[in-house]
């Protein structure tokens, strides 16, 4: 139940795979591309983050810009029947993601203010804001990039980095048109196919 179709908008209608969430992303550089659309513009003056503090504060400057973003959950694991361990060999569930086009520097806003209302054919199926998670995106990002360096391969620019959901993941069935609003951040929305063979644009 691939996705065959993105966007970002400025409206109000909905996105998503077998399960779903979504939450602002961050990232710490820039990407050359990425699932369903490619972001473009200047490259950042952003570094790896391998060294120093790794706190709120000096994570903020770090980041390169923010979009509203989409997680798909999918599993290998039939009818989600699954353990701590197959979590782990599944890749935690991990299934793709939809960016927006709506950038924003993190001194245009503050990412545990946010309010998501994440939609499936129109009906408004999950909410929650920024402090949902971890009490900030940037918290949760902080704490990725501490263990990011503790494992030895830490945070690179370049990277994008799903900084949290924002409210519970729904489930989706095939041709269920889903969107994520994200105050500051706008509108992300995924279209999936009817069958096994679609494709994302």
């Amino acid at each position: 139940m691939p996705p065959t179709s993105c966007s970002s908008r400025e409206t109000t209608s909905p996105t998503p795979s077998s399960t779903s969430s979504s939450g602002p992303v961050c990232w710490s550089g820039r990407s050359s591309g990425s699932a369903c659309g490619s972001p473009s513009g200047p490259p950042p003056r952003t570094k790896d983050l391998a060294d120093g503090a790794f706190d709120p504060s000096r994570i903020r400057t770090a980041v390169d810009h923010a979009v509203a973003a989409i997680e798909i959950c999918d599993s290998r694991v039939a009818d989600w029947d699954i353990s701590i361990g197959d979590t782990v060999a599944d890749n935690a569930s991990a299934g793709a993601y939809v960016l927006g086009t709506q950038r924003r520097t993190l001194a245009e806003f503050e990412p545990a203010d946010v309010h998501m209302t994440m939609r499936v054919d129109g009906v408004e199926v999950s909410s929650g804001t920024g402090a949902a998670c971890l009490g900030g995106p940037l918290v949760a990002l902080a704490w990725l990039a501490r263990q990011a360096y503790e494992l030895g391969d830490p945070l690179r620019a370049g990277q994008v980095v799903l900084s949290g959901a924002l409210g519970p993941m729904r489930p989706v069935t095939p041709g269920a048109v889903v969107t994520a609003d994200i105050s500051e951040l706008g509108s992300v929305t995924v279209t999936f196919s009817d069958d096994d063979e679609g494709s994302s644009s």
